[in-house]
């Protein structure tokens, strides 16, 4: 199968199961923010995002792995990627191990000085805090698995764990409707019991299918590749743990000058934002073991077209459901919640805004990492990613509103990551920036200009409303494909695109 079409097939799959979770997520959401109240789903929030933020860390390290088992792939080389997958394991054992003790070492401070919770709810947040810590090892020590699947590009298999995570995840919210016992409590020990079986059956799946999944250190501890791949995860790990200690440090100061309830709001908006940009996300799964295999092929040019192409296509994606949902922010927050939190409309709309600057560069920073000379690009991107944490605390120091602790994240973590990303491509990728601009920045701003219009008249000259909402969605829907098609689409993509949609039935027996 071609490269497009693989791309196309498992993002599909994707998409399909993302069709599915946001809609029951959005459900459960609801429930729980209805059972649990504000400020227990706000305790939820800041003491269950602590241990989440880590499952981003997860992630992190999954792509490290990733990135030498997809490039052993591109290579050919199957011994290489046995020896990729007993050393990652072993490296992530003790990344477990090290995890645990220093969740464990902050308990005290955390829950009696750090953080501003009510003393009757302080007990059930440590037992949230201890179930989320089982959780996190558990993903932690699978994390070597989670890598052969994407290198694998398996994501049929992948979307079929994701619906049942969901639906585990719905039939915990159900029980905390109707349970007797502490919600809050019930809430976090259930929901740290989810990643125990769908972990246990990706094991299982792995060791079954995929021969690189052999335990035998002994034979395959390679002292050299353990430390290319212990830098590369170093500094990797930098990478990441900023943006950790910047995203989670920023929800500590908001709750320090604000209390719990502005921490319900920001967990509201992150998990819009989650929905919301799920789409373009699964894209990107699709996508980054292709361009990482053509790193390992050493076919730069194919690498850089892809990730320019996948960068572009994922953000209108993003933009298909923000530009619409943005523009009806406050209609869409009262059919979700009915009660909605104060501040959410403006870090709903903020947050998402965030979201599109940072996508149309996602793609390129995968190439990067591709190439492997990350160590001067990890110390800058650090550097962007953990400032807005100072500006948001000097900014309400100084009395500045809760909307300001998107305005450093959007200047210096997103625009800011942008360029730092651009001038590292330019450097290790052969990335020319006239091709970034030309090729993805422009018709980005052409599509969500031409979304903005469309979508903006259909709400200044209607009352708000469910009607409204439609008609919004499908003029900016009309917007996005004939800005798209005229402006978003080089040639030989228009030509692959119109292609692919002359084969489909129903147009196919039209045609005849």
């Amino acid at each position: 199968m071609s490269v497009p079409g693989r791309i196309i097939k498992n993002t599909g799959f994707l998409y399909i199961k993302m069709g599915i979770t946001v809609f029951l997520s959005l459900y459960t959401t609801r429930i729980i923010l209805g059972s649990l109240g504000e400020t227990d789903f706000g305790i939820f929030a800041l003491i269950g995002g602590s241990i989440a933020l880590l499952n981003f860390l997860n992630s992190t390290m999954a792509s490290a792995t990733q990135r030498f088992m997809s490039y052993a792939q591109g290579e050919g080389d199957l011994e290489r990627q046995r020896e990729v997958f007993n050393i990652s394991f072993m490296l992530h054992l003790l990344v477990a191990a090290l995890t645990l003790i220093m969740l464990l070492a902050i308990i005290h401070p955390l829950f009696h000085g750090w953080l501003n919770i009510p003393p009757d709810r302080i007990f059930a947040s440590k037992i949230v805090y201890l179930s989320l810590i089982v959780s996190t090892l558990l993903s932690i020590i699978n994390v070597p698995y989670e890598a052969v699947m994407n290198a694998h590009e398996n994501m049929l298999y992948y979307s079929i764990i994701g619906v049942l995570e969901t639906l585990l995840r719905l039939g915990i919210a159900f029980i905390v409707v109707y349970t007797d016992s502490d919600k809050l409590i019930v809430y976090g020990v259930l929901m740290a019991g989810i990643p125990l079986i769908t972990l246990t059956v990706m094991k299982i799946y792995c060791h079954r299918h995929y021969e690189e999944c052999r335990f035998a250190l002994r034979k395959y501890w390679n002292p050299v590749l353990v430390r290319r791949i212990a830098s590369f995860s170093g500094w990797n790990f930098l990478a990441a743990i900023s943006y950790l200690f910047s995203a989670q440090g920023i929800g500590l100061v908001l709750n320090h000058f604000f209390g719990p309830v502005l921490n319900a709001t920001q967990g509201i908006a992150n998990q819009l934002n989650a929905y919301m940009s799920s789409f373009s996300l699964n894209l990107m799964k699709a996508v980054s073991p292709v361009i990482v295999k053509k790193a390992g092929s050493r076919e730069v040019d194919s690498m850089n077209l892809v990730s320019l192409a996948s960068g572009k296509f994922s953000t209108v994606l993003i933009l298909f459901f923000c530009v619409p949902a943005s523009l009806e922010m406050p209609y869409v927050l009262q059919l979700w919640l009915k009660d909605v939190p104060p501040w959410a409309v403006t870090f709903c709309v903020l947050q998402l805004v965030q979201t599109v600057v940072c996508q149309i560069t996602s793609s390129i920073s995968t190439s990067i990492y591709a190439r492997g000379k990350i160590k001067h690009y990890a110390i800058w991107k650090s550097l962007t990613n953990a400032s807005p944490l100072f500006f948001a605390w000097i900014a309400f120091t100084f009395g500045g509103g809760p909307f300001w602790l998107y305005i450093p994240m959007l200047v210096v973590w997103g625009i800011g990551g942008d360029i730092v990303i651009l001038h590292y491509a330019a450097r290790d990728c052969e990335l020319k920036v006239s091709d970034f601009v030309r090729q993805a920045m422009l018709p980005v701003l052409i599509v969500s200009a031409a979304m903005t219009v469309c979508g903006g008249a259909v709400v200044l000259a209607m009352p708000q409303g469910f009607v409204r909402l439609l008609l919004c969605c499908v003029a900016t829907t009309i917007g996005m494909a004939a800005a798209m098609y005229r402006f978003g689409l080089n040639p030989a993509e228009r030509q692959y695109i119109l292609a692919a949609l002359s084969r489909l039935p129903f147009l196919r027996k039209s045609n005849n």
